[in-house]
């Protein structure tokens, strides 16, 4: 039996970028974390943004990711995103209150999902972008000092680089092995590539969930990059995340204690300046060959 279908160009129907170039974030520092799926970005992020909350800064964490659980350490649950709440009006943004998508989370940090398209229809640039556009509308981006976004896995296409459009620095989390340092590399060039349109700079790497750092500092020496942070391999980051808590609500013990330190020096660094390193990604088959034992 012949079937006769309706074929229409590709991509049809979806949710394509479309970024306002004049959308920008504004005064505040802007900071954009990468890095392999998995590797703790949402972990890290988070904490980051406490540390930053601790200083006495006034923060606004972005999560973009279509889990949406990007802040739920912070906000003690999964919060609707900006795409399900835009859904629930027809896609009219005038219609949204700040309460319908932005929530307070641990000591005062400001938490918003932005969620995504459903799977295989759209593009997270939309997402990104319209995320921002909301907070500009409600003026929320006006009394912010930090803005941290939370960028899902590695960086697989244009609109899931689209906060680097926004960002001052961009920070990667890679642990001490090979498949992360891999992602490391290509989420490098993705930087690079942007960095020749807009301010955006690579910051450096996070050390996570590793005891060592050869590896990373090996890359690090052959491209230019550095570490700005180094977290071990601890269990209270598997039972910070089971208890949907910070570190900062975590016991009052010696690790614990030096993890939070860790942390509140990282958003001290970045609050007070980095230089923006230089950095060369290599081939493919160069980082294969650079990483590995002797």
């Amino acid at each position: 039996m012949n079937v006769a279908l309706k074929r229409r160009a590709d991509g049809e129907g979806s949710l394509q970028v479309h970024l306002d170039p004049n959308m920008t974030i504004g005064t505040a520092k802007v900071f954009s974390v990468y890095g392999k799926g998995g590797i703790g970005k949402s972990t890290t992020s988070s904490n980051l943004s406490a540390a930053f909350s601790k200083l006495g800064k006034r923060v606004l964490q972005i999560g973009c990711d279509p889990k949406h659980d990007s802040t739920f350490t912070l906000t003690k649950r999964l919060v609707p995103t900006v795409i399900d709440v835009l859904e629930q009006v027809n896609f009219h943004s005038e219609e949204l209150r700040v309460e319908d998508f932005v929530y307070e989370g641990f000591n005062g940090v400001m938490c918003v999902e932005a969620g995504g398209p459903p799977a295989g229809t759209g593009c997270g640039g939309y997402v990104v972008g319209q995320t921002v556009k909301l907070l500009k509308e409600h003026h929320l981006l006006d009394d912010t000092d930090v803005v941290v976004f939370d960028v899902l896995g590695d960086v697989v296409c244009g609109g899931f680089a689209s906060p680097l459009q926004h960002a001052d620095r961009a920070l990667i989390v890679a642990a001490n092995d090979f498949d992360s340092i891999f992602a490391m590399n290509r989420i490098v060039a993705a930087i690079q590539a942007k960095a020749k349109n807009y301010a955006v700079r690579v910051g450096g790497v996070i050390a996570n969930r590793s005891a060592d750092t050869d590896q990373i500092q090996k890359f690090n020496d052959r491209v230019g990059m550095k570490t700005v942070a180094h977290f071990p391999d601890l269990d209270v980051f598997r039972r910070s995340r089971l208890r949907k808590a910070t570190l900062f609500e975590m016991e009052d013990v010696p690790e614990v204690r030096a993890v939070q330190q860790e942390y509140l020096r990282l958003a001290a660094s970045l609050w007070a300046g980095t230089e923006p390193l230089d950095v060369a990604p290599l081939k493919d088959r160069e980082i294969f060959d650079l990483l590995g034992f002797d």
